[in-house]
Protein backbone atom coordinates (compact mmCIF):
# COMPACT_ATOMS: atom_id res chain seq x y z
CA UNK A 1 0.00 0.00 0.00
CA UNK A 2 1.82 3.71 -1.24
CA UNK A 3 1.19 6.63 0.97
CA UNK A 4 -0.02 9.59 -0.89
CA UNK A 5 2.27 12.24 -1.91
CA UNK A 6 1.15 14.99 0.48
CA UNK A 7 4.10 18.42 -0.48
CA UNK A 8 5.01 19.73 2.77
CA UNK A 9 4.07 23.26 3.69
CA UNK A 10 7.26 25.58 3.76
CA UNK A 11 6.96 27.51 6.88
CA UNK A 12 8.77 31.09 6.82
CA UNK A 13 10.35 32.70 9.62
CA UNK A 14 9.06 35.93 9.67
CA UNK A 15 6.03 35.74 6.80
CA UNK A 16 5.52 39.26 5.44
CA UNK A 17 2.43 40.96 7.25
CA UNK A 18 0.01 42.84 5.28
CA UNK A 19 1.39 46.61 4.42
CA UNK A 20 -1.22 48.14 6.44
CA UNK A 21 -0.14 46.74 9.35
CA UNK A 22 2.28 48.65 11.18
CA UNK A 23 4.59 46.11 11.27
CA UNK A 24 5.31 46.02 7.73
CA UNK A 25 7.44 49.05 7.99
CA UNK A 26 10.01 46.71 10.78
CA UNK A 27 9.70 43.76 8.39
CA UNK A 28 10.83 45.77 5.60
CA UNK A 29 13.35 47.82 7.31
CA UNK A 30 15.14 43.83 8.45
CA UNK A 31 14.14 42.62 5.12
CA UNK A 32 18.06 42.87 3.02
CA UNK A 33 16.31 43.15 -0.29
CA UNK A 34 13.84 45.61 0.37
CA UNK A 35 15.48 49.13 0.08
CA UNK A 36 14.03 52.18 1.90
CA UNK A 37 13.59 53.66 -1.11
CA UNK A 38 10.90 51.21 -1.99
CA UNK A 39 9.68 51.55 2.06
CA UNK A 40 9.36 55.32 1.17
CA UNK A 41 7.05 54.28 -2.00
CA UNK A 42 5.09 52.12 -0.53
CA UNK A 43 4.12 53.97 2.76
CA UNK A 44 5.87 57.51 2.27
CA UNK A 45 8.05 57.08 5.13
CA UNK A 46 11.75 58.34 4.56
CA UNK A 47 14.70 56.46 5.71
CA UNK A 48 14.56 58.71 9.06
CA UNK A 49 10.88 57.65 9.81
CA UNK A 50 11.98 54.63 9.38
CA UNK A 51 14.64 54.58 12.14
CA UNK A 52 12.73 56.55 14.52
CA UNK A 53 10.00 53.77 13.75
CA UNK A 54 12.79 51.27 14.45
CA UNK A 55 14.16 53.10 17.37
CA UNK A 56 10.91 53.52 19.21
CA UNK A 57 9.49 50.21 18.55
CA UNK A 58 12.30 47.40 18.83
CA UNK A 59 14.93 46.77 22.18
CA UNK A 60 17.53 49.11 21.93
CA UNK A 61 20.27 46.04 21.35
CA UNK A 62 18.07 45.15 18.45
CA UNK A 63 18.25 48.58 17.31
CA UNK A 64 22.15 48.86 17.45
CA UNK A 65 22.65 45.34 15.56
CA UNK A 66 19.80 46.70 12.69
CA UNK A 67 21.60 50.30 12.38
CA UNK A 68 25.08 48.57 12.30
CA UNK A 69 23.88 45.51 9.81
CA UNK A 70 22.19 48.42 7.73
CA UNK A 71 25.29 50.26 7.80
CA UNK A 72 27.60 47.57 6.48
CA UNK A 73 25.16 46.54 3.80
CA UNK A 74 25.26 48.28 0.89
CA UNK A 75 21.74 46.92 -0.63
CA UNK A 76 19.42 48.59 1.72
CA UNK A 77 20.13 52.35 -0.43
CA UNK A 78 19.31 51.79 -4.30
CA UNK A 79 22.09 53.64 -5.47
CA UNK A 80 24.70 51.51 -3.37
CA UNK A 81 22.53 48.37 -4.55
CA UNK A 82 23.07 48.86 -7.87
CA UNK A 83 26.79 49.75 -8.41
CA UNK A 84 27.25 46.33 -5.96
CA UNK A 85 25.20 44.67 -8.84
CA UNK A 86 27.05 45.77 -11.09
CA UNK A 87 30.41 44.93 -9.73
CA UNK A 88 29.09 41.24 -9.43
CA UNK A 89 28.00 40.71 -13.07
CA UNK A 90 31.44 42.44 -14.66
CA UNK A 91 32.92 39.99 -12.58
CA UNK A 92 31.14 37.15 -13.61
CA UNK A 93 31.33 38.85 -17.44
CA UNK A 94 34.92 38.44 -17.14
CA UNK A 95 34.67 34.89 -16.04
CA UNK A 96 36.00 34.89 -12.13
CA UNK A 97 33.65 32.97 -11.05
CA UNK A 98 33.72 30.12 -13.85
Amino acid sequence: MKKKGHRPITRIKNPEPNIEDPDWVIWAAWADRITFEEIEKKTGYRESDVIKIMRRSIKPSSFRLWRKRVNQKSIKHRKKFEYSRKQITSKIKKGDYL
